[in-house]
This record gives C-alpha cells, sequence and structure tokens, in this order.
C-alpha cells in the first residue's frame, strides 16, 4: 500500500481521486452530496487541523484519501463492500468543513517578531464532530446504521470519557466502526506526522 505523504501541492490531483472515489459509490445522492462538497464548503481546500496534522490547505482532502487506503487494506477480506469502505473513511471528517478560518498571530522567528498565518476553529455549524459528520451526509444519502455508528464514533477513546461506554459496545459490535477509529490514527501518527 502507498500512501503520499505530502506537504502541499497535491489538491487538484486529490480532488479529482476524492471525487472519482464517490462517484463510483452507488447511492441515490451521491452526486448531491459531491455537488454540496464543490459549492458550499472549503472541504476541498480545508486543513485537517488547526495544528496536528496536515494542517495546511488541502489537508482534509490529503486525510481522508490517507484514510480511505488504510481502511481498504484492514477491510479487504471481511464483509464490507466498497460502498461502505468509501463512505465512511471519505466522509468521516465532512464536519471539518467551513470549520477553521486563516488567522495570523506574531510569532519570533530567527530572533524577529513577524505575523504568521495560522488556523482557528469559526465552526459554522457546531453539531458536534462524529455526529455533525453523519448529519450532513444523511442530508444527502443513505447511511446504513453501521456506517452511521462508524462515523459517529470514528474518534474513539478521544470522546470525553462519559461516551466511553458506548464507544466500548460500538467497537464490540461494529469491526466497521473500530478500523475506521484504526485508520483515523493510523493516518493521523504515522503516515502524517512528518508533514
Amino acid at each position: 500500500m502507498t500512501i503520499k505523504k505530502i506537504k502541499g501541492g497535491y489538491m487538484e490531483e486529490n480532488k479529482k481521486e476524492f471525487i472519482e472515489l464517490l462517484k463510483s459509490v452507488d447511492r441515490v445522492g451521491i452526486n448531491d452530496l459531491i455537488k454540496y462538497l464543490e459549492n458550499e464548503t472549503d472541504f476541498f481546500i480545508s486543513p485537517a487541523s488547526s495544528k496536528y496534522h496536515l494542517s495546511f490547505p488541502g489537508g482534509l482532502l490529503q486525510h481522508s484519501l490517507n484514510v480511505y487506503k488504510i481502511l481498504k487494506e484492514e477491510l479487504k477480506n471481511t464483509k464490507y463492500g466498497d460502498n461502505t469502505i468509501k463512505l465512511v473513511s471519505l466522509l468521516h471528517d465532512v464536519c471539518k468543513a467551513n470549520y477553521y478560518k486563516l488567522d495570523y498571530k506574531n510569532a519570533k522567528i530567527n530572533n524577529e517578531w513577524k505575523q504568521v498565518e495560522y488556523y482557528t476553529v469559526d465552526d459554522q455549524l457546531p453539531l458536534g464532530h462524529g455526529e455533525k459528520s453523519v448529519m450532513i451526509v444523511s442530508d444527502f444519502i443513505y447511511l446504513t446504521r453501521e456506517e452511521k455508528l462508524a462515523i459517529r464514533w470514528h474518534m474513539g477513546a478521544f470522546e470525553s470519557k462519559e461516551n466511553y461506554s458506548y464507544i466500548n459496545k460500538v467497537f464490540r459490535d461494529s469491526e466497521l466502526a473500530f478500523y475506521l477509529h484504526i485508520a483515523d490514527l493510523k493516518a493521523t501518527y504515522i503516515i502524517e506526522k512528518e508533514s
């Protein structure tokens, strides 16, 4: 499995790959979802985070593709079909569209104070994280119960401790949810740590 390690520069190539993957999903409404992402969000140019991983334009897109490639490999000999693997991996973080805003701060660089860009949170639709992704995607296409659970709980132990009993149950009952969380972790902490 080869996953590009990047520092920007691949946005158009990544966007094309992402859209082709989503268009190949056999779900009513998938084209409307793609149009929404293209025309009403900053999904394709958004960072994956404010500072933790791939915090540059196109980072969220790259992260989504990384998670897809890892999850596809992890679930290649299981009951899960291509549609499900593509949907949960490519759209698990759709909640981060229209979420970050570029701002400026003063920073000391080589003993000189300079204004530098950084990302701050400006959530345009404050509905949570995984649950927000489920809601957005469900506005356009049908998600199975297990797909909803996987997307909703993809943060795993990064959820608040009050949710640990839910996570425990979901991960026991759903290989898809467990492996989506693992793919997200692998992408973030192994593949993307150098970017």
